[in-house]
């Protein structure tokens, strides 16, 4: 436990590191942090340590990807396919070297009443968060044909991809390594990678959401309805919104 607690600080001095403007060290302590998960997990005697540290190192993975990509002249809706694609691709690695199965990271479709209902909670998670951060829209004006690619991609990648990193591959592990308590450890390594927005209510917000997708998974087995919500959210965030607030 206390080996995972400095890693998380690790990576929240990064981060902080990162939001302050200088980017470049970020990409360096990441790099660093990712190296050491690397090298620990290889060297950890205990079966759940070892799958718990070789998990960890997507987190780092997920920022130097993000700051590293060339994307200054890709208009920014496809910036998420550019980025989540080579994330989506490691996730996957890992869970083949832990032979996890799909149903073991909650890829799998159960209780889908349930599964729609917290689906639609992604709709006020959008809008508080939007009264919180007020960011600029991804498209010139709200139609469907403005709309869909976006909504689509956001769905995909910052909905699937981030809830299969952190609530399938990561929260399976941590709950391996602490039981219950796996879930506020990997819903505060997700909000802390909220802080490029440079607001510590968000921060905040985000952690408690990732506590309720969290324990949504963990009790259905399914990532299908926390992965709706999220791209919901973002859809709301980023797209839709603006043109109303």
């Amino acid at each position: 436990m206390k080996e995972a607690l400095g890693y998380f600080l690790a990576v929240t001095a990064a981060e902080l590191i990162t939001a302050v403007g200088q980017p470049v060290l970020g990409i360096f302590a990441h790099i660093i942090i990712l190296m050491a998960l690397i090298l620990r997990s290889a060297l950890a005697g205990r079966q759940p340590q070892q799958q718990l540290l070789l998990s960890l190192a997507l987190v780092p993975l997920v920022r130097i990807i993000s700051l590293s990509m060339p994307l200054a002249n890709i208009p920014q809706a496809w910036w998420y396919p550019v980025i989540y694609t080579p994330l989506l691709v490691a996730g996957v690695v890992v869970i083949r070297i832990l032979n996890f199965s799909a149903g073991d990271v909650g890829v799998a479709f159960r209780l889908l009443p349930l599964q729609l209902i917290v689906a639609l909670s992604g709709l006020i998670f959008g809008v508080a968060e939007y009264l919180i951060l007020k960011p600029e829209t991804m498209i010139a004006e709200l139609t469907w044909q403005g709309i869909w690619l976006p909504a689509v991609i956001l769905l995909v990648t910052t909905g699937f991809v981030e809830e299969f990193i952190f609530r399938g591959v990561l929260q399976r592990t941590a709950l391996e390594a602490f039981g219950g308590r796996g879930i506020v450890y990997v819903s505060l390594l997700f909000a802390v990678l909220h802080m490029g927005f440079l607001s510590w209510i968000d921060v905040a917000f985000v952690f408690v959401v990732a506590l309720f997708f969290g324990w949504i998974v963990k009790k259905t087995g399914s990532l299908l309805g926390v992965t709706l919500a999220h791209g919901i959210t973002n859809i709301i965030l980023f797209l839709v919104a603006p043109f109303f607030f």
